[in-house]
């Protein structure tokens, strides 16, 4: 799956999980799991009840982890706060939010693997679900945030996260925390920009005061997107064209300022054109800007931005990085004149 990383308290908690809140942008009731079951209904770590965590619903075998617990000789990290709860297989947690239908929302939490395999969660609401793979950990603190986005079908709904069971030992389900959301309002083409949210200031909610970002499935001035997965990683969108017409496709190119050193390269695709942009990075923040021009062969034309190359930060060898794309936009100019 590609990945693109984004760079750059909630009031009302409820006795149990089925009952509506009203939705407010950020994290959801106990959404970091600070308030936990009471001991009466914990065995170990096992949660017993289903509503044993105030403002959730739990399904399966769901454990409640401190901060600094152990499994074996593996210390289990807590993305953020004290607490998290882990997923064993075919497990899961919900919420019941209330939101307005016909709205998209997006999803943002933070997961943590608990063993060397390969795992992966689904999500789902308003009968919509997505798989997110965690074979490969992008950052170097043992977790990474993740979003999704759906499309509200109805005022209540459901928010699930659940671990499809995909590893042989029960006992390697992932940690989960910071579970939050976000309205999505899509942004338009303006006479200025024919693409949409070229500056990708909307998108899915950030924890506040981190420095990382948030990944998300290959379909998505304090924003901007950072290319990790080289080919992999592919960014796109389709704008309206006029067939035999020139325009030409702006962007930024620099680092996210997180010790990606070394040099970055930006691929960029419209109609029978492409554009390679190296980009020396020092890792300390900065930019240049690119065009390319193109000439649109029909009404559709799909843009494309994807890194060439696999880079890892120089603090850190075990973390991917990449080139950072902003300010990205479209405009008809004028073909030149023939002599």
């Amino acid at each position: 799956m590609g990945i693109v990383a984004i760079v750059g308290t909630l009031l009302l908690m409820c006795a149990i999980a089925h009952t509506s809140v009203a939705f407010t942008e950020g994290l959801l009731p106990n959404g970091n799991f600070e308030q936990g079951p009471a001991r009466s209904e914990l065995n170990g770590t096992q949660v017993t009840s289903r509503t044993a965590i105030p403002s959730w619903e739990i399904s399966g075998y769901v454990e409640y982890i401190e901060s600094g617990h152990k499994q074996g000789d593996m210390l289990l990290v807590v993305p953020e706060g004290s607490y998290a709860v882990r997923l064993g297989n075919e497990a899961s947690i919900k919420q019941r939010v209330k939101v307005a239908g016909g709205l998209r929302y997006s999803l943002t939490f933070s997961a943590a693997r608990t063993c060397a395999q390969a795992e992966q969660l689904n999500v789902s609401a308003s009968g919509q679900s997505g798989v997110l793979a965690m074979q490969t950990m992008y950052s170097s603190n043992g977790w990474d945030s993740y979003a999704w986005a759906w499309i509200a079908k109805s005022d209540d709904v459901d928010v699930i996260i659940h671990n499809p069971g995909v590893t042989d030992d029960p006992a390697c389900g992932p940690l989960i925390d910071s579970v939050a959301m976000k309205a999505l309002y899509p942004p338009k083409p303006t006479n200025k920009n024919l693409l949409k949210n070229g500056d990708f200031e909307e998108g899915p909610y950030i924890l506040p005061n981190t420095s990382w970002g948030v990944l998300i499935p290959s379909n998505t001035g304090r924003r901007a997107v950072e290319l990790l997965a080289g080919k992999e990683s592919a960014l796109s969108q389709v704008i309206r064209t006029v067939p035999g017409r020139s325009y030409v496709l702006s962007f930024s190119v620099g680092d996210a300022k997180n010790a990606c050193m070394g040099s970055l390269m930006v691929e960029a695709y419209a109609a029978r054109d492409s554009l390679k942009v190296a980009y020396d990075s020092k890792g300390t923040g900065g930019f240049k800007r690119a065009a390319l021009r193109f000439r649109a062969t029909s009404a559709r034309t799909r843009i494309v931005f994807w890194s060439s190359y696999y880079n890892t930060r120089s603090d850190d060898l075990s973390s991917l990085c990449g080139p950072v794309l902003d300010d990205v936009a479209v405009l008809s100019v004028r073909s030149p004149k023939r002599l």
